[in-house]
């Protein structure tokens, strides 16, 4: 891997005429987004941030910024943010009763804890709880499995159902890393670079990028080659602002993706759509797959998803091989959060594999593995210990492809005790009660209030913090450290940052701070041994070592391009580790058929099932909740449950409002304005009603991530955490086979007007 720095880009740092620095960096979290690596200027006098602006001189972002980074300012000089350690009690937990203490009494009751309890329990007795999206995922594993010593690093969300089904997907049929539109990021030239050619179509699936700049991609990068004549096809229950200027919106039930995109493959092999020379030298199976899709025909998927067969017709013949045209896939989280989404995305992979659309210009990128050695690597520890990983016996797949816990089966060992009891938590920049992760939230705050010891890093007291932990670690935000940040979760595909430090608040530590921090603490205190870094300035000079520049350099010149070798990488030995040509495979193609998925006892062609809870498999439940719920739309107001208490951008979104048709709501008596109640067998929450035509009349779509910083932090309200929680409705471990995809986006639910003397919302 190759980086390319621009000719004379703008300095680091200027002075101007008054003193004031300016500082370019690239951002991240927290404050919390994806891993985009957005261009920023940060304007600081006498050590004080005065403004942000975007960075014109970063080739992507080109001055553009949303408005989470302009409310910077807000975010770092807030005055309730945690600038310091703090700890209490652990009878004392849910109460504000936090005692200020130094970082080197923080630090001492953090080891001896630790050590007390790894004593008593085992190191697997320990779990780190991660977040999505943030910085601190990028150092989660490593303070896992380096530092505290623990196989059980959790993604408290229901069947991993962010990444994991799309990443799982895409290690079984192309042993790449994560695929992606072809917005030419890895060019200094970006759009204008004349070997790009734009896709013709973009066909996007569960995603919207202009909100949540996803999985590393920045999102306005869709408009821009849409401006350049790219045509979008939209598959979305709802409609929303991008929908409406797409050249196709496909507007199906949620959770039937899976016939869908069965009926495309059906149309694009029954008409012969298909690039045959690709085919018969890269793909496995095509002969198995042709013969699945014939049972799903564009007329079973018109009536399973609620569109006309034509529809389906016409989105294929668009997608098909001419020989000339090329499209690019956008799919994202809505994927996962199925709990067909691995079948899902085999599909997705087929559609662009047989018609000639992966790794060629205008078409789908493909991911090159890192083939270094990460920071972190648990080769120290034994396979006994790695193997009392939560949930492996149980979802092999999780320990073949993602090294953590299953996190339904983590739950149920917090409960029960099985295989063994958990007494410490990690809380790592995660706000797990909030309705951004955690099924059956409340049980999540129930089992792990039984914690003998608990953790939390945040910038702000949370719900969770609040509930949960006896220490608290104050967390610096972008602004406040030095970091790298590489688009596309550092699988090698467009920007590579440096995030430069322009200032600091308090005792504020990064989570690369507090990794190298506790690293020499335990390192010191506990394993008698020496850690290999003790400076952030040592570690980071490591890492992007490893990556054929330097950290000095990097930091200066703040922006990189990722060269990951161009197109045709298969063709050219560049995906596979032996340099051979093909893919990551067993077979050395994409497998249409998965030798991988047969292997660990699933359907090796894609397939499907209807929604697990839907009116087809539970006309029981449909009868008394006809409506399916939704949930998970981005806001530029918000990351998931961040952000709340930042006035600006609370005034863009100040309420969760839950999306309910004209027709539907007038039924039901409901307006925009009111309050209403949103039911399942499962549980309950309270949004404000917005009437509006882009839902389905049978869908509802419920905000989530809401809390409320405004109200009394304190047990048994909690910022009101409970009263809007939408993840409340969502059950517990209703997953697919091999233990991916929780129905987030596929619920049955009834909605009525709160009565008077019920009412929350104020």
């Amino acid at each position: 891997m190759a980086f390319h720095f621009k000719d004379n880009p703008a300095p680091k740092e200027q002075v101007l005429d008054d003193g004031t620095k300016v500082i370019r960096t690239c951002a991240w979290s927290p404050p919390g987004c994806h891993a985009v690596g957005c261009g920023i200027r940060l304007f600081v006098k006498d050590g004080e941030l005065v403004k942000v602006e975007g960075d014109p001189d970063h080739q992507l972002t080109q001055g553009r910024l949303c408005p989470r980074c302009l409310a910077l300012k807000e975010a770092v000089y807030h005055p309730d943010r945690i600038l310091y350690p703090m700890k209490r009690a652990r009878e004392d937990r849910g109460l504000d009763k936090w005692e200020r203490i130094s970082w080197d009494e923080a630090t001492e009751l953090i080891v001896e804890k630790t050590e007390e309890i790894r004593a008593n329990y085992g190191s697997e007795a320990i779990c780190v709880y991660m977040g999505t999206g943030r910085e601190a995922v990028r150092y989660g594993f490593t303070l896992s499995s380096k530092v505290l010593r623990t196989p059980n690093n959790c993604y408290a969300q229901s069947g991993w159902s962010c990444m994991g089904p799309r990443q799982t997907a895409m290690t079984m049929m192309l042993g790449s890393a994560y695929i992606e539109l072809d917005f030419n990021g890895g060019s200094l030239d970006v759009w204008d670079d004349p070997e790009w050619t734009r896709p013709d179509y973009v066909f996007c699936l569960g995603k919207e990028p202009l909100k949540s700049n996803p999985d590393g991609l920045w999102g306005h990068a869709l408009i821009e080659i849409m401006k350049r004549g790219s045509k979008l096809i939209m598959v979305d229950p709802r409609v929303n602002w991008l929908a409406t200027r797409a050249d196709q919106v496909l507007q199906i039930i949620p959770g039937t993706d899976g016939a869908l995109c069965l009926a495309i493959l059906n149309v694009l092999i029954n008409e012969d759509l298909v690039d045959h020379d690709f085919i018969d030298k890269w793909c496995y199976g095509f002969d198995e797959l042709a013969e699945r899709v014939q049972e799903y025909t564009p007329e079973f998927a018109a009536e399973t998803c609620g569109i006309s067969a034509d529809e389906i017709r016409v989105c294929a013949r668009k997608l098909g091989y001419d020989g000339q045209h090329h499209w690019s896939l956008l799919m994202g989280v809505a994927v996962d959060q199925n709990p067909n989404g691995c079948q899902v995305t085999q599909c997705l992979i087929a559609m662009a594999a047989i018609t000639g659309n992966l790794d060629v210009p205008g078409g789908t990128v493909v991911g090159v593995q890192m083939q270094f050695e990460m920071t972190g690597a648990t080769d120290f520890m034994s396979d006994e210990l790695k193997n009392k990983c939560i949930g492996w016996d149980t979802y092999p797949i999780v320990k073949v492809l993602l090294n953590t816990t299953h996190p339904d089966i983590t739950l149920e060992a917090l409960e029960t005790g099985r295989p063994y009891e958990l007494k410490m938590a990690w809380l790592d920049s995660t706000n797990l009660l909030s309705p951004t992760c955690s099924a059956q939230p409340k049980r999540w705050h129930d089992a792990l209030m039984k914690m003998e010891f608990t953790v939390a890093k945040e910038m702000f007291m949370t719900p969770t913090v609040m509930a949960l932990a006896d220490v608290v670690l104050p967390l610096a935000t972008w602004a406040e450290h030095d970091g790298i940040v590489m688009t596309n979760q550092g699988c090698q595909m467009g920007i590579a940052g440096a995030i430069n430090k322009g200032l600091q608040v308090g005792e504020c530590k990064s989570d690369l701070e507090m990794l190298i921090h506790f690293g020499n603490a335990f390192y010191e205190k506990a394993y008698g041994e020496e850690y290999p870094f003790k400076s952030v300035e040592e570690y980071l000079t490591d890492d992007v070592g490893k990556m054929d520049t330097t950290w000095e350099e990097l930091s200066e010149k703040v922006v990189a391009t990722n060269d990951i070798g161009g197109y045709h990488k298969h063709e050219r030995g560049l995906i596979r580790a032996d340099g051979q040509p093909g893919f990551q495979t067993t077979t050395g193609r994409v497998e249409l058929w998965s030798t991988g998925y047969q292997s660990l006892g699933d359907d090796p062609l894609p397939y499907y099932f209807p929604p697990k809870l839907g009116a087809e498999a539970r006309p029981d439940l449909a009868k008394e909740y006809p409506l399916m719920c939704t949930t998970g739309a981005r806001y530029f107001a918000s990351f998931h449950s961040e952000h709340r208490q930042i006035p600006s951008l609370r005034q863009l979104t100040p309420e969760p409002y839950l999306e309910i048709h004209p027709e539907t709501a007038e039924k039901l008596g409901i307006k925009t304005g009111d309050e209403v109640t949103i039911e399942n067998p499962w549980g309950s929450a309270h949004e404000i009603a917005k009437v509006t035509p882009i839902v389905r009349k049978d869908v509802v779509g419920a905000a989530h991530g809401w809390w409320y910083p405004e109200e009394d932090g304190e047990e048994p309200n909690l910022y009101g955490v409970w009263k809007s929680n939408v993840n409340s409705l969502i059950p517990h471990r209703v997953l697919g086979k091999m233990g991916f995809g929780a129905p987030y986006k596929q619920v049955p639910v009834k909605v009525y007007r709160t009565p008077n003397e019920e009412r929350v919302l104020g």
